[in-house]
C-alpha cells in the first residue's frame, strides 16, 4: 500500500477531547491543514506553527471555496509532496463530503487515508443526555440531513420515517424545522413524539431545548438557539431530563 499523501481526518463536534488519538497525533505532524468551519479554534491550536493553515469554510449561501475547488486543492497540496491533512469537523463520511473529496484524490492517483471521527449525533446525543437507542424505546437510528444544496426544497423518504422504534437525527435543519415537522406528521408521526434540538453540542456553549415534534419549532422562537444545531426526533429524547449530565439545558413546554 502506498503511503498516504492526504489524510481526511474527522475532529469531532467540537470539543478538543474527543479528537480520536490518531487524529491529533497526524494534525500535529501536519504540513499543511486545510480546514473547515466548524472546526474550533482549541483544535486548530493544536497545528504545529510551521505548518500552512487554508481555511475552505462554508456557510448557507456563503462558501469561501466551491466543492470542487477544495477537491482540487487537495490534489495540488499532495502532489508538492507535503503532508496534508483535511481537517472536518464531525466525521468526514457522515455529511462531511469527505467521500466526494476522496473520489477525486483516487481518480488522479493520489493515496489517502480516513480517519474517522466522532459524529455529531453520537457526540451531541450523548452529551445531552439523549441515547439514540435504547431497549424498548428506540431498536435503530437513522441519520438524516436536514438542507440540500443551493437552497433547494428539501426532499426526503418522509413515509420511511414514521416507524417510532427509530430515531430520527436531522443535521443542519433549523432553516428546515418547519418543512421537517409538517411532513413527518403527514407520513404520521405522532406530533407528540418527544424532540430536542442540541446547539454546539459537546462545547462549553452547548444548550438544549426539549419539546414535542409538534412544538418544537414554536420552543424555538421563544428561545432561540445557534448554529450549528441537531435535532433529534423519537421517543429516546424523553430521558434527557434523567440523563442529561452535561453543561445546561432549557426545557420547553412539551
Amino acid at each position: 500500500m502506498s503511503m498516504p499523501r492526504v489524510h481526511l481526518v474527522g475532529a469531532g463536534p467540537g470539543n478538543p477531547d474527543l479528537l480520536t488519538v490518531k487524529a491529533l497525533r497526524l494534525i500535529q505532524q501536519a504540513e499543511v491543514v486545510v480546514h473547515d468551519r466548524l472546526v474550533p479554534q482549541e483544535i486548530l491550536d493544536l497545528i504545529p506553527q510551521s505548518a500552512r493553515r487554508i481555511f475552505v469554510g462554508k456557510a448557507t449561501r456563503n462558501h469561501s471555496m466551491a466543492q470542487e475547488d477544495i477537491n482540487l486543492l487537495l490534489v495540488e497540496l499532495a502532489r508538492e509532496g507535503k503532508r496534508v491533512v483535511r481537517l472536518k469537523g464531525g466525521d468526514p463520511f457522515i455529511f462531511g463530503r469527505g467521500s466526494e473529496e476522496a473520489l477525486t484524490l483516487a481518480e488522479h492517483g493520489i493515496p489517502f487515508e480516513i480517519v474517522p471521527g466522532v459524529t455529531a449525533a453520537a457526540g451531541c446525543g450523548a452529551y445531552a443526555g439523549i441515547p439514540l437507542t435504547h431497549r424498548g424505546l428506540a431498536t435503530g437510528v437513522r441519520f438524516v440531513t436536514g438542507h440540500c444544496r443551493e437552497d433547494n426544497e428539501l426532499v426526503c423518504d418522509w413515509r420511511g420515517m414514521m416507524d417510532p422504534d427509530t430515531t430520527l437525527v436531522f443535521y443542519m435543519a433549523l432553516a428546515n424545522l418547519e418543512t421537517i415537522r409538517r411532513n413527518l406528521i403527514a407520513a404520521g408521526v405522532d406530533p407528540a413524539m418527544p424532540a430536542a434540538a442540541v446547539s454546539c453540542g459537546t462545547t462549553d456553549a452547548q444548550r438544549s431545548v426539549l419539546a414535542t415534534l409538534g412544538t418544537l419549532e414554536r420552543a424555538l422562537a421563544l428561545q432561540p438557539l445557534p448554529a450549528p444545531c441537531l435535532i433529534i426526533v423519537g421517543r429516546v429524547v424523553a430521558l434527557a431530563p434523567e440523563l442529561a449530565w452535561y453543561g445546561e439545558r432549557e426545557l420547553a413546554d412539551a
